[in-house]
């Protein structure tokens, strides 16, 4: 029997714990104080002294409440004629200081994980061979970023050194999905419990290249969420040099960030049918970037029936709430909209080789758009229910892809670590 299995139970339920003491809406919250404090001698044995204080945003740092204080000594009309000095109190409250610990530690336990392993996902022996080539100066089908990250890590190891090759790229993507989710989560606990019964986290352990190019992507988004469209695109730009599949998601993030009219809808629909009438014409695109892929194993027309089912559970829960948690709201419209593309993408472009790939650039925001729809709920027996509901399915899907993950086209499990093997 292999009890490695137990190693990524163990691991998802330390890091769900950790997350439940998470509160960032507290954080985003609270508030500062600036203290600008003065006093100098008036000349008549007299002291004195003046006190500013406003209370701040730490947001924006925004003002938002000023009270002045003035204690004189007998006579409220002296004025200092000294130079004023300034103290700025920008306190980082307890909440604050726990989150970061307990961020730090969500991080470091998914990093010693995926760092720490080997032989893990049936690409690890290829990405290893293909590291020997790269070493040797030959040729191969991988972006020009990846290869001279590798060849530089490589510059500084002994021949044949994969593992810490391996570690560079898993701090990386950890470090890019764990910031994204403190960054765009309105539930860190919730968040981080889908993300690892979702499979995404498991499956970055194989895919290397696209897991940390979807982990920028992702984190990328707030920059569309705050208007910043050039450092999103400069982000975007530099993750391409790793996979460029990621490319996708400038026209699809910028559909998504706007506020669609019936008119949009029209277009959405005329979109569907083009993916049904040209498929001749959007599959020569396609292979004229990855001409590797026509007539290749991954070239079958057939998309996955879970991420259709789970795409269109995730649109009924945001059509039933629309009004109250995603009409008003941008951030939650925007994930809405990233959910409906992916489910039109499964649906009607299936004859697109790996379409499930760039689905997850669009279906991965589902990890924060169903926490804030919920949260959203003002009946609170609604919002458990549909907690425990979102719960019982996620489980139940982890209980399904822990089991495939035995299988020697995914080859996740059994775990396997240097360390100790």
């Amino acid at each position: 029997m292999d009890y490695s299995i137990f190693i990524y139970l163990i691991l998802t339920v330390l890091v769900v714990a950790l997350g439940w003491f998470v509160n960032l809406a507290a954080a985003r919250a609270d508030g500062g104080q600036c203290i600008f404090r003065a006093s100098c001698n008036t000349g008549r044995g007299r002291r004195h002294e003046s006190i500013d204080s406003f209370e701040y945003s730490p947001a924006d740092g925004s003002r938002i409440d000023l009270k002045r204080n003035q204690a004189a000594g007998n006579e409220g009309s002296d004025r200092c004629g000294c130079e004023r000095q300034c103290r700025r109190y920008a306190d980082v409250t307890r909440q604050k200081m726990l989150n970061r610990i307990l961020i730090a530690a969500v991080f470091l336990l998914l990093f010693a994980v995926s760092a720490c392993r080997i032989a893990v996902g049936n690409d690890y022996w290829v990405y290893r061979s293909d590291f020997l080539l790269i070493e040797q100066n030959r040729h191969v089908s991988f972006e020009f970023g990846f290869v001279w990250v590798v060849r530089f890590l490589q510059s500084m190891l002994n021949h044949d050194q994969y593992l810490p090759i391996f570690a560079v790229f898993s701090f990386f993507t950890v470090l890019f999905f764990v910031r994204g989710m403190a960054d765009l989560s309105e539930q860190f606990c919730f968040t981080i419990f889908l993300i690892m019964t979702g499979g995404y986290y498991f499956s970055s352990l194989n895919s290397v290249r696209y897991y940390l190019v979807l982990a920028i992507a992702m984190y990328s988004i707030k920059y569309v969420l705050q208007g910043e469209w050039t450092k999103f695109i400069l982000w975007i730009l530099a993750a391409a040099a790793f996979h460029k599949s990621v490319l996708v998601v400038i026209p699809m993030y910028f559909l998504a960030s706007r506020n669609w009219k019936r008119r949009h809808m029209l277009l959405l629909a005329a979109g569907c049918a083009s993916l049904l009438l040209f498929q001749d014409f959007y599959r020569r695109i396609i292979f004229y970037f990855y001409p590797f892929y026509e007539g290749s194993m991954f070239d079958t027309g057939e998309t996955s029936l879970t991420n259709i089912a789970k795409c269109a559970a995730v649109l009924v829960l945001s059509l039933l709430y629309y009004k109250m948690a995603i009409k008003e709201d941008e951030k939650n419209r925007f994930f809405f909209y990233c959910n409906l593309g992916a489910l039109v993408l499964y649906v009607f472009a299936s004859f697109i080789p790996e379409i499930s790939r760039i689905g997850y650039y669009l279906n991965i925001t589902n990890i924060f758009l169903i926490p804030g729809i919920i949260i959203k709920i003002p009946e609170k027996r609604q919002r458990i229910l549909w907690t425990v509901l979102v719960t019982a399915a996620f489980l139940g899907y982890f209980g399904l892809f822990l089991r495939s993950a035995y299988s020697t086209d995914i080859r996740l499990l059994p775990y396997r670590n240097w360390i100790f093997q």
